[in-house]
């Protein structure tokens, strides 16, 4: 049976034992195979609509953080486009990382990599149609902001503070939790957040010799500052993801380049 589906194989091996017994036991028997056989037929035949129904259920698991992620890593550039590439590498990092284990360990190991096109597509609904706040009640003062982005890290535990509006070099929040030291380049914009605040907040980790830089925004960020963020290692956030914000596992791991330390 070398080079069988398994499809193949069990239907073989059913009307194998089905004959066998068929002899023995005349029509019960074969009525029997008959209807093991449908059953195992229509169980396949059915595959593709638990493959998918799986793929939702996982999926609106996790729907709040995938609309969040889908909202914050979407804007509109000056030409009146929609930029998306962030959010996009999201979502295919989600199906890679969280959906593609759990497909394999339910046996839809072979759908994994030729469905990925539909899984991405499952995922971009789920995050589309679940509801999230439309209000932003973050304040519009780029002082009150820096205050706030200090009070949304107070609740996850870190001890934060703004630092002076003069003097700061780049960093205007700082935070510490377990030993580990965070600079933040704060920025209310009504626009994506270009490379200047990445190059600020790797400066300012320098000055304070901070394990880890992050720009934060209520806005996107420019594919330019999202290339700089990679090769600086700083962090660019949404101010809603301060308040469930957590240092390393690893105590006193530093996120920085070395040539940034």
């Amino acid at each position: 049976m070398s080079g069988r589906s398994p499809l193949a194989v069990r239907l073989f091996w059913t009307l194998v034992a089905g004959s066998s017994a068929g002899f023995w036991y005349g029509a019960p028997a074969f009525a029997a195979t008959g209807a093991a056989c449908l059953a195992i037929l229509i169980h396949r035949l059915d595959r593709p609509r638990r493959f998918r129904a799986l793929v939702r259920r996982v999926s609106r698991r996790h729907a709040e953080t995938l609309a969040l992620r889908r909202r914050q890593e979407r804007f509109i550039d000056a030409y009146g486009n929609t930029i998306e590439d962030g959010w996009l590498r999201e979502r295919d990092y989600f199906v890679e990382r969280t959906l593609m284990p759990r497909i394999e360990a339910r046996g839809f190991s072979d759908y994994a990599e030729a469905r990925f096109e539909e899984m991405a597509e499952i995922v971009e609904r789920v995050a589309r149609r679940h509801a999230l706040p439309e209000t932003d009640d973050s304040p519009e003062d780029g002082i009150a902001y820096e205050r706030y982005c200090a009070e949304l890290l107070q609740q996850a535990g870190w001890r934060a503070r703004p630092t002076q509006a003069s003097g700061d070099q780049g960093c205007d929040v700082i935070a510490e939790r377990e030993g580990f030291r965070l600079v933040v380049q704060c920025k209310r914009y009504g626009r994506p957040v270009g490379n200047a605040a990445v190059q600020e907040a790797a400066a300012a980790a320098l000055h304070w010799s901070a394990d880890m830089a992050a720009v934060v925004s209520n806005a996107g960020f420019t594919p330019a500052a999202r290339k700089l963020a990679g090769t600086t290692g700083v962090r660019l956030l949404h101010h809603d993801a301060l308040a469930d914000l957590e240092p390393p596992r690893e105590v006193g791991r530093r996120l920085l380049p070395a040539s940034q330390r």
